[in-house]
């Protein structure tokens, strides 16, 4: 079953339980910011392990204690809910 970009009214439905995330580019943006390092790098590769249990991966970087982070699923030429739900995944990881 292929993976469906999400149209422009069911994606803003699902950012209003997004609010830390926005749209960039079209795709899902969110900029983090840690106490060092060690603690943003740390988080990273917890996110990295949900990914690969995802079979979904990030586009980020990081630079000292930023991370950014921009989803969005390319076999769907935009955001699909993989995208909304990763999200929710790494916002659970911050709580």
């Amino acid at each position: 079953m292929p993976i469906e970009k999400l149209g422009s009214e069911a994606l803003r439905e699902q950012l209003e339980a997004l609010p830390q995330w926005t749209l960039r580019d079209d795709k899902l943006h969110r900029e983090l910011r840690f106490a060092d390092f060690v603690e943003a790098f740390g988080f990273m590769s917890r996110v990295a392990l949900l990914a690969e249990r995802a079979d979904h991966h990030p586009e980020w970087s990081n630079v000292y204690n930023r991370v950014s982070i921009d989803l969005t699923t390319h076999d769907a030429g935009g955001i699909s809910m993989r995208d909304i739900e990763f999200a929710a995944a790494i916002n659970r990881l911050l709580d």
